[in-house]
């Protein structure tokens, strides 16, 4: 894959520009897990989605609405069915499946409403995380992990790997992938040096 992701961030999140990058021109879009919208805002000004969010902290819901989006409160766990099949072109996932429950279920229910999935996670299998287990023996801090033990959201810790073996006995197909640092995409050893994953998945053998 091309390095515009480092051209192109500029201060963005990185896996938010891949993101950006994938998604069409005046796609329908639903962002689970949105937080306070600044990933579905970008994709309405830059690509004119047509957006909709779920967030379950009404905090954040307010401050996405207040950005003009359209953002409800849910529980993601809960499931989709309020949403009929093929709703979506695409369904988000940004930093959101490590912290749900129901991992299997949020996963096909998306791939239900949506024609692709795009789900981006921060990966535990990165070199820093490794280096402070081992030599200090503490919960890890890093900048993609930024959380102490005792408050942190995620409620899954998976790796690159994990994730590439996870899709394949679920019966989901990658369409594309990216793998990124704090400045730039990782191209060698992703589940040792990438701080996030990227993938862009959709059902296999699934005609829309």
């Amino acid at each position: 894959m091309p390095s515009r992701i480092a051209r192109d961030s500029e201060g963005e999140r990185l896996d938010h520009v891949f993101i950006a990058h994938t998604i069409e021109e005046g796609s329908r879009v639903l962002d689970l897990g949105c937080g306070r919208g600044y990933l579905l805002k970008t994709l309405v000004d830059k690509k004119n989605v047509r957006g909709t969010g779920v967030e379950i902290a009404e905090e954040k819901v307010y401050e996405a609405i207040s950005k003009g989006l359209s953002v409800y409160h849910g529980d993601i766990d809960e499931g989709l069915s309020y949403y009929p099949d093929d709703s979506f072109d695409y369904v988000i996932l940004s930093h959101t499946l490590q912290e749900a429950r129901e991992t299997v279920l949020i996963m096909k229910e998306s791939l239900r409403v949506g024609r692709r999935l795009v789900v981006s996670f921060p990966n535990f299998g990165h070199w820093r995380v490794r280096s402070q287990l081992f030599f200090r023996g503490r919960a890890p801090i890093t900048p993609a992990l930024p959380y102490k033990w005792y408050d942190t959201p995620n409620v899954h810790f998976l790796t690159v790997n994990d994730f590439c073996s996870f899709l394949g006995s679920q019966g989901m197909r990658v369409v594309t992938r990216a793998f990124v640092g704090r400045k730039r995409e990782i191209g060698f050893l992703p589940n040792l040096r990438a701080e996030h994953g990227v993938f862009v998945i959709e059902e296999q053998g699934r005609r829309r």
